[in-house]
This record gives C-alpha cells, structure tokens and sequence, in this order.
C-alpha cells in the first residue's frame, strides 16, 4: 500500500486522534509525541485534509484574513484571527 493509498483510507477517527496529537502534544494514552512523531502526524493531516477536501476554515492551522489593510477602508482593521479548530 502506498502512501497515498493509506491516507485515502484513512478512518476520520485515526485523522481526529491525529489532530488531538499535534493540538495537546500527547497521545490519547497520555505518552508524550516527540518532534518526529508530529512533524509526521502534521504531514498525514495536511495530506487527509486536502485528498479529502476538507473546507479551508477547517482545516489545521487555518489562518482567517480579516482584510487588514484593505482598500474599502483604507485603515489597518487589526491582527489576523488565528482559529484553532478540534
């Protein structure tokens, strides 16, 4: 099985506990996730998310633009709202 394959088939569940990984830094067991373990497990994620065409604003780290500095105001509206989506 390839790669791809494997994240084509991969259950919604197993993508949950992997976002929850990468989010708390710990397996649902409680064992800490090194680096390499979320590095990989963020890899798998962002992979999942786009074979799966999961909507933008809910993918991880999604960053929303809220039109700073945009021309209809022609003011800075603030800093970027950061989602954490679970």
């Amino acid at each position: 099985m390839t790669y791809e394959e494997l994240i084509q088939r991969l259950d919604p569940t197993v993508y949950q506990n992997l976002r929850r990984a990468i989010e708390l830094g710990k397996w649902p067991d409680g064992r800490k996730v090194t680096d390499e373990q979320r590095r990989t497990c963020l890899e798998a994620v962002i992979h999942y998310e786009q074979t799966h065409n999961i909507p933008e604003p809910d993918r991880v780290g999604y960053i929303e633009r809220n039109n700073c500095g945009s021309e209809s105001s022609g003011k800075d509206e603030g800093p970027e709202t950061i989602r954490i989506v679970s």
